[in-house]
């Protein structure tokens, strides 16, 4: 019996790990493949717009690392990535009261904090002024919150952040002029804006509210009534949207190694900000700077409306926008600022560059937009950490991986994602990976069969 041509596979998620699997499957021959997706749109937290005269990425921005990576092993022949050069490397350092910290000094701070994991006594080999080296520590801390995916960096365990493994090569690739939606188009095969190969496979607004499953079936359904059935699922939504869903969105409830797993792993939310200007207004050589704030400025923020900007981590310039500046909320205020009205939010993030910059004539934007990615129902935050309750609870990645079986031993309910990668969490190359792993779990099991 040919069981690729028969038995049907739902892939819950059209973000680069469902894609990835939808289309390997379809190499391997399988062709009763479905995605469904809760959005108007694909990606996932691939979010590709236009803006200006070019696009953003809300969402995953940048190719992290070459070697062992296998979006840029995809891409690499395409002249279609670039890199984002020394940004995050050689910003400025600037104080609430408008002062510029010495390059001098900026230098022996992210020296120090580059090498802390390793060299701590480099500590005790600088002489700096203990309230800047504290200021910047508060930057540096708050930074590694976004760059986790951690509300802040206690969250973090530092034993789970050793199983993080990180590409050689240049980290924070950008996309020129094409967006992180361009991998998902190579992958479909995608010729303009039709799905390619997955072509009438992908419903859209299709938010899932039930999964059914038992040794007979699995019957998924939606708020509208509707359902499909399928022999197996494979689920690639979110680790938010598990921790939200994990007491009603299975039934029966998941086996308690998954339980354990969505429990467990850690998952946060930072945003993004782009602010567009008319014209460029700084300098050729700016390429930004991280937001200092003294004590005494900073207990004044604390007693007015504009609290939320201590989280704030500071402005950068971005690649192929010339007029846009790139800003990153962190921390609790990630979660605050998405209740803000855009007045709100344009209002707080100019009186911050306007107050660092000492320039109260830096013009109003004509274009601004922010990532909500928390208040996303069908995403609920960032990406996943390994946190200190992932230590406390002793799970890991591949426990949520687990496949579901039936009593029959049948495969059941499969599962992908960026949350699921053992040492590539967080990152798209580590999602579509996921995918490809589940692809090749169903390949491997009919293979078997047939045998």
């Amino acid at each position: 019996m040919n069981y690729k041509q028969s038995v049907k596979i739902v892939i819950i998620g059209a973000g680069a790990s469902g894609i990835a699997a939808a289309t390997k499957l379809l190499k391997y021959g399988f062709q009763n493949v479905k995605i469904l997706e809760a959005q108007s749109r694909i990606g996932g937290r691939i979010h590709t717009i236009p803006f200006g005269d070019n696009t953003l990425d809300l969402g995953a921005q940048w190719c992290h690392g070459e070697k062992g990576n296998v979006v840029f092993d995809l891409v690499k022949d395409m002249n279609i990535l670039d890199s984002t050069g020394r940004v995050f490397l050689d910003y400025e350092c600037i104080r609430s009261n408008g002062e510029i910290i010495s390059n001098e000094i900026t230098v022996k701070l992210k020296d120090i904090m580059n090498s802390i994991e390793d060299k701590e006594e480099l500590l005790k080999q600088y002489e700096l002024s203990l309230e800047i080296a504290l200021e910047f520590l508060e930057v540096y801390q708050k930074f590694s919150a976004t760059y986790e995916g951690a509300q802040t960096i206690y969250d973090v365990s530092g034993k789970g952040y050793c199983e993080y493994t990180t590409c050689p090569g240049d980290s924070v690739l950008n996309w020129k002029h094409s967006g992180y939606i361009t991998l998902l188009n190579i992958l479909m095969e995608s010729k303009g804006k039709d799905f390619g190969k997955l072509s009438d496979r992908i419903k859209l607004n299709w938010p899932v509210s039930k999964i059914e499953w038992n040794n007979n079936f699995i019957k998924i359904l939606n708020s509208n009534g509707e359902y499909l059935e399928a022999d197996h699922i494979i689920f690639t939504g979110s680790l938010g949207v598990l921790k939200d869903n994990i007491d009603f969105l299975f039934e029966p409830r998941l086996p308690e190694i998954n339980c354990k797993a969505i429990q467990g792993l850690g998952f946060g939310t930072y945003n993004k900000v782009f602010i567009q200007f008319s014209k460029k207004w700084w300098n050729d050589d700016f390429l930004g700077f991280a937001l200092h704030w003294r004590i005494k400025d900073l207990e004044s923020l604390r007693k007015t409306e504009f609290s939320w900007l201590e989280n704030v981590v500071g402005f950068y310039i971005v690649r192929y926008q010339p007029n846009t500046l790139f800003s990153r909320v962190a921390g609790s205020s990630a979660l605050f600022v998405e209740t803000l009205s855009k007045a709100k939010q344009i209002e707080g993030m100019m009186y911050l560059l306007r107050t660092f910059l000492k320039n109260p004539d830096i013009p109003e934007p004509v274009d601004f937009i922010i990532s909500s990615w928390n208040s996303n129902p069908y995403i609920k935050g960032s990406y996943s950490h390994r946190s200190m309750e992932t230590e406390k609870m002793g799970t890991k990645a591949s426990d949520l991986a687990q496949p579901v079986v039936g009593s029959d031993g049948k495969l059941k309910i499969l599962f992908a994602g960026e949350a699921t990668h053992d040492h590539f969490y967080s990152t798209v190359h580590g999602a579509v990976e996921s995918g490809w792993r589940e692809a090749d779990r169903l390949n491997e099991y009919y293979t078997n069969e047939s045998n």
